[in-house]
């Protein structure tokens, strides 16, 4: 098999998603102004963004870069957008409507929101959840404030991975920036260390399964082209193989 089909994401945390509840609380009361629909009165009405934590309690949505709300047509400003927590939209109106709201994690990536705006009630909540695939590591620590992510170490003592104290030694920032500078020899060599000592308890992604999951011991990472390992979920024996052959080559020390 040629060698320039192989190749790896080197990266000390493999690709994942964080999921995180969105709420979005809505507001809304009578107000003495003159309806232009008879029987319809005029309302004021506000809507805030929050983050939900592990025990329901609300945290400013600092993950997200900026909010837009995409309001009924009939208003003269129906694009509507704010920079900073919690992303308070306020308007008056006399109608309920549907809205899409969207909440932008980067200029390019967003979570769009279905909402209903009604005036059933004075206060109502409504919650979805999002997804943040492969954040940075800024946005990471911010959404570490609302519960754990995949690569801290409650999942990785419950993986058996970076919780060892022998794992400890080893610096995986220092093997991430390594792997990116092998040739597409050593690299082969990377993956067989990987494909010969993965266990239940490396979590990898490959185009075989498609998913960041415990490795499945049936595939061969030599066969399956590209994949993707959570260096953090190596076990000490792997990674001492790889710190080795790595240290071999003078890239780590």
């Amino acid at each position: 098999m040629a060698p320039s089909r192989h190749t790896m994401a080197r990266r000390s945390n493999a690709d994942f998603e964080i999921k995180r509840k969105v709420r979005l609380v809505t507001e809304q009361n009578v107000i003495d102004k003159p309806s232009p629909v008879e029987d319809f009165p005029m309302r004021k009405w506000s809507i805030n963004v929050y983050i939900i934590g592990e025990d329901g309690e609300e945290h400013p949505a600092d993950c997200f870069l900026k909010v837009v709300y995409n309001l009924h047509p009939s208003f003269e400003n129906p694009t509507q957008t704010f920079n900073k927590p919690p992303f308070r939209c306020e308007n008056e109106g006399w109608g309920e409507f549907d809205m899409t709201i969207d909440c932008y994690i980067t200029e390019k990536s967003k979570q769009s929101l279905s909402h209903d705006l009604n005036f059933a009630k004075n206060r109502y909540e409504a919650e979805h959840t999002v997804s943040f695939k492969n954040p940075s590591q800024a946005l990471q620590q911010i959404l570490r404030e609302t519960g754990p992510l995949p690569s801290d170490d409650d999942r990785l003592k419950k993986k058996g991975g970076a919780g060892k104290k022998g794992a400890q030694k080893y610096d995986y920032e220092k093997i991430a920036q390594a792997l990116e500078k092998l040739d597409e020899d050593d690299l082969l060599r990377v993956i067989q260390i990987i494909n010969d000592n993965k266990t239940a308890e490396t979590y990898i992604k490959s185009d075989v399964d498609g998913e960041l999951a415990p490795a499945s011991p049936g595939v061969d990472l030599l066969a399956a082209g590209e994949f993707s390992i959570d260096l953090y979920t190596m076990s000490d024996q792997m990674t001492k193989l790889l710190w080795d052959y790595l240290s071999k080559k003078g890239l780590v020390s």
